[in-house]
């Protein structure tokens, strides 16, 4: 973790020390001995800025002058011969995308991007009792979700590697760190810490979500099929796309939601668009999972956890389940989504069957999600490779300009089913509502209402002893993303 960090650091004083040599030099020049000086001395003129993509203004300030010398740190050069040294292959970029090193070529590439997100949360009608009459109630209050430092790098055009740090709270995790080889013409060869291929919902990046959090179906998804340790292979189409992947657990073992030594599983998913015209698209996608808990070092009770927390800061579950003698999970996942121009809709469905020893009985569960949405500046949702990413304005904000940025009205309805028969982990439903302003590409301001429509068979209770039958949450976020 220690190298990784140092690595980030170097990078970015690499970047600025490179900066200072290689974004602009001013040049001036001397009226009474006509030479070009790199720094202004007496009886100089200001002519323009050295810059490395900027190779015609120092021709004309040498036309000019009639001179091909040029003063840098009061040495003389050659400035035809040192034209072609200076460039010396390495381009510098720095813009939206990031801060980008790489060669003319396009051979290697360092880029070195990030995310910040600031949440805050508040809640009514919150104050619940477990069994025990411990008092339980959702978190308000204001957090850093995410701050996430990226670095990706391509090497001989067919080698990259990305690895991704958050800091969140007081604590920093890895989140992505994987090997991929793109050298074949029909897939692609990914190896290490990565999302699984399942869901839409979860393959989609949180900066481009059209909510502050995932459904609640995310329940029975977020627990088993998350980022894991694997070999995935995937390819891609003109309108399809499939991914078959081996995983075994998270990097983060603190963090293993199946608490057994290491387990492994085996995922897929794939999409196809039969709709795929300017104003017009229509995505389908399956997916399947099978995992199989690893029982070593004498562990012969695997257990699985699933708990919906309103927010991330709350520890407020209305509804879990705890299951143990697991002998392997599977999993289905059916997904359909639509864009029409400025309209844009979507849904999934998950079920999970738990396969259980000992001659305990099978455990069967799902969970749902439909959303809708609506740019109410005329932009179109972006799609790439079936994911559905966040909205580009059309004109940024700006007050001198006129421009007002985009802004996006969704709404999302969903379920998680936790009950099985005789077993009760409980069964919600709720509403959430969104209200998002992109001021530019990078920034992103969010708000957000989530309401408990329907809460059976929850283990908590309600402070006077009735069942909970209501939950409001409100949510805010501010987003950059560079």
């Amino acid at each position: 973790m220690h190298f990784f960090k140092s690595m980030l650091v170097s990078m970015v004083f690499l970047g600025i020390s490179l900066s200072s040599v290689t974004f602009a030099v001013d040049l001036s020049k001397d009226v009474k001995i006509k030479r070009i000086n790199s720094e202004s001395v007496a009886y100089s003129e200001q002519l323009s800025a050295y810059m490395r993509d900027d190779v015609p203004s120092i021709e004309n300030a040498m036309a000019e002058n009639n001179h091909s010398d040029l003063i840098i740190n009061k040495k003389r050069i050659n400035v035809q011969d040192e034209l072609l040294r200076v460039p010396d292959n390495i381009l510098i970029k720095l813009g939206k995308d990031g801060l980008r090193f790489e060669t003319v070529d396009n051979n290697f590439k360092i880029e070195l991007g990030g995310r910040v997100h600031a949440d805050a949360s508040f809640s009514s009608n919150n104050i619940f009792s477990d069994a025990d009459g411990n008092r339980i109630e959702a978190n308000d209050g204001a957090e850093l979700r995410r701050g996430r430092v990226e670095l990706t790098g391509t090497f001989f055009k067919e080698w990259i590697v990305r690895n991704q740090l958050e800091f969140a709270g007081s604590e920093i995790s890895l989140k992505d760190l994987w090997l991929r080889y793109t050298g074949l013409n029909f897939i692609n060869i990914t190896v290490g810490e990565q999302k699984q291929a399942f869901s839409r919902e979860l393959q989609e990046s949180s900066n481009d979500m059209l909510f502050i959090e995932r459904s609640v179906m995310n329940v029975i998804n977020g627990a088993i099929v998350d980022r894991a340790m694997g070999l995935n292979i995937s390819s891609q189409g003109p309108n399809w796309t499939g991914q078959v992947g081996v995983y075994g657990d998270s990097i983060a073992t603190k963090k293993r939601k199946i608490a057994a030594d290491e387990g492994w599983s085996a995922s897929s998913r794939f999409t196809f668009v039969p709709i795929a015209e300017k104003n017009r698209l229509l995505h389908l996608g399956v997916a399947g999972n099978f995992r199989e808990p690893n029982e070593t070092n004498g562990l012969d009770n695997v257990t699985l956890q699933l708990a919906s927390n309103t927010t991330n800061m709350s520890n407020l579950s209305l509804i879990q389940s705890t299951t143990t003698d697991i002998n392997n999970i599977k999993m289905l996942g059916l997904e359909a989504s639509g864009i029409f121009g400025p309209f844009s809709l979507g849904g999934e469905y998950t079920n999970i069957w738990i396969d259980r020893k000992n001659d305990e009985s099978n455990r069967y569960f799902n969970g749902w999600y439909g959303e809708a949405a609506w740019t109410l500046t005329g932009e179109q949702r972006n799609y790439e490779n079936g994911r559905i990413l966040r909205v580009i304005p059309t004109n940024s904000f700006s007050l001198a300009k006129g421009g007002m940025g985009a802004w996006e009205l969704a709404a999302r309805y969903a379920e998680a089913d936790l009950n099985d028969g005789n077993f009760k982990g409980g069964n919600l439903t709720n509403l959430t509502i969104a209200l998002n302003w992109y001021p530019n590409e990078n920034t992103r301001l969010m708000a957000g209402y989530d309401k408990a429509l329907k809460i059976t068979d929850s283990p908590l209770t309600n402070s006077n002893g009735s069942k909970p039958d209501n939950l409001d949450t409100f949510m805010f976020r501010a987003q950059l993303v560079f």
